[in-house]
């Protein structure tokens, strides 16, 4: 017969077992506070340590937010916020595969084609005023790579945003955000802003225009040529 071996819990791990079932029950809704320290302690039958141990681990998985202070709060739970949680993890499984970068690369292009002809179809007069103030803004940091990038995010964050899907932007960010250490060393090849530019312009227009089939067409030119570029850095270190 195999061993089953029962495994002791810590007392913290067990008393942050129980406040999750109290957050998931709805025994604590969004922006309620925490029971206290000394609640927690007699509600458990434990030590300070513990519950101090148990809060921390809820806090580091973004279901509480600790003030000094003042009272732990449950944090609403949203699309950005399960992000953030594998923001860390995700940017370190990058740093060590190639191979997981270029997957990366062709997960973004699948997902940013689909969400522009999202976009050219719902995108109001005001989402495509907010696409042009964006392009004017991005044409100001000409020079200024960390500006440039900023800008960047902003525009496809923004298209992200038509889709009125509030989990489209979060995904959208983190993708950029990901890839920010990759891209960053491309702005100093000669030239390459204005590509960007010209294709974001390109892009937006498709948007205004309200057709999804040439906002794919504009997208899928605009990342495939960022991707060849990533490819060139991988491959020499002459600029183009």
């Amino acid at each position: 017969m195999e061993s089953e071996r029962i495994v002791r819990k810590r007392l913290s791990d067990e008393v942050s077992v129980r406040l999750r079932k109290l957050i998931q029950s709805g025994e604590l809704k969004t922006g309620d506070e925490m029971p206290s320290e000394r609640e927690l302690m007699e509600r458990f039958g434990v030590g300070r340590p513990a519950v101090r141990e148990a809060m921390f681990a809820l806090a580091n998985k973004g279901l509480i937010e600790i003030s000094h202070g003042e009272r732990a709060r449950v944090l609403e739970i949203t699309a950005q916020s399960i992000i953030d949680q594998v923001d860390l993890p995700a940017k370190l499984m990058l740093s060590g595969s190639s191979e997981t970068l270029e997957h990366l690369k062709s997960a973004r292009i699948f997902f940013e084609r689909g969400l522009v002809r999202v976009a050219a179809a719902k995108a109001t007069p005001a989402d495509v005023a907010e696409l042009r103030q964006l392009l004017r803004e991005q044409k100001q940091q000409l020079g200024d790579s960390e500006g440039f990038i900023a800008s960047d995010m902003a525009f496809h964050i923004a298209i992200a945003r038509m889709s009125r899907n509030p989990i489209f932007p979060a995904v959208s960010q983190a993708m950029l955000g990901w890839l920010q250490a990759y891209h960053a060393d491309m702005l100093i090849w000669t030239g390459q802003e204005t590509y960007t530019l010209e294709e974001h312009e390109e892009i937006a227009n498709a948007i205004e225009a309200a057709d999804p089939d040439l906002a794919e067409q504009a997208m899928t030119r605009h990342l495939e040529r960022s991707r060849a570029l990533y490819s060139l850095k991988n491959q020499s270190t002459t600029t183009v």
